[in-house]
């Protein structure tokens, strides 16, 4: 038997080829057939290959059919291989999205006045219009035109400039504006060049209260605006320290320790509030117990 299997392996040799090794596999290669098929179509779209080997990263366990067909929404926006690369890699969750989902939203934000470079700037400040739901964000329309009565120009630069107000809960958007239109005096035109929504309504109150309590601020008495009041953009986009020295015309200090004070008041109004709730509600119990009949 031996010698059998020798002569066998010498005529082998003989003839010009050897019995295959069975070993372990070979190891695959740096770029596998799939990664680097993915990788030129990334190039093919423009991407550089840095830009595609970064691409590739994001969830890669992803189909390559959804990375591309993602990343092409993004570019037919306008933006450039690298902006829609650095927003899919601030948000991820875009690439699980369909297609038809980021075409339709592009779609909507548009007829909402956003197009061209408004419409690019706006997504890449707040990418999560693809995500929010469509009702939240149609809620936030329909508050900010029908009860704010912001214009249909003036939504489109509100939203150019803070796209994020599209992402707000209706009940607080409304509360943000009626405390400015109402405790403050100011309208909706310059609501819009202030860029309101930029600045959380928190902040807002505190600089606004902080101001009114050191008499530098007036609530407009009837409608009248007080015109020695200062400007709504100075109170919003000054930096805490230029607005400290500039218009509160006080130290960080004296504003830490009143906003400090301004929380507590809070919190025992709250208190407050309760305990009334409670005692009407202890008053209805009662009134209701009184008022059924004397059983028999």
């Amino acid at each position: 038997m031996a010698g059998r299997l020798l002569r066998g392996c010498g005529r082998a040799a003989a003839a010009g080829w050897a019995p295959v090794s069975r070993g372990l596999p070979a190891a695959p290669g740096p770029c596998p057939r799939r990664g680097c098929g993915e990788a030129a179509g990334l190039r093919a779209m423009g991407f550089s290959e840095e830009q595609a080997r970064r691409l590739l990263g994001l969830r890669p366990r992803l189909g390559p059919r959804r990375r591309e067909a993602a990343a092409a929404q993004l570019l037919l926006l306008g933006l450039s291989a690298e902006a829609a690369l650095g927003l899919l890699e601030r948000s991820p969750a875009l690439l699980e999205l369909p297609a038809e989902r980021l075409q339709g939203r592009a779609g909507e934000l548009r007829r909402l006045g956003l197009d061209g470079g408004q419409l690019q700037r706006a997504v890449r400040r707040c990418p999560q219009l693809f995500t929010v739901p469509r009702k939240r964000m149609a809620a936030a329309v329909r508050l900010l035109r029908e009860r704010c009565l912001f214009t249909a120009e003036q939504l489109r630069e509100m939203l150019g400039t803070c796209p994020a107000v599209l992402l707000e809960e209706p009940r607080r958007l409304h509360h943000h504006f009626q405390y400015v239109y109402f405790r403050m005096g100011v309208q909706q035109k310059e609501m819009v060049k202030a860029r309101l929504f930029r600045m959380p309504f928190a902040e807002l109150r505190n600089r606004h209260i902080f101001l009114e309590r050191r008499g530098l601020y007036q609530t407009p008495h009837k409608g009248q605006t007080q015109t020695s009041n200062p400007k709504l953009k100075d109170i919003l986009q000054l930096p805490e320290k230029d607005f400290l020295a500039s218009l509160a015309r006080s130290t960080p200090e004296e504003y830490e320790v009143f906003k400090k004070l301004l929380a507590r008041e809070e919190e025992e109004e709250e208190e407050e509030e309760e305990e009334d709730r409670d005692a009407l509600h202890a008053e209805e119990d009662l009134d209701s117990e009184e008022s059924k009949p004397a059983r028999e």
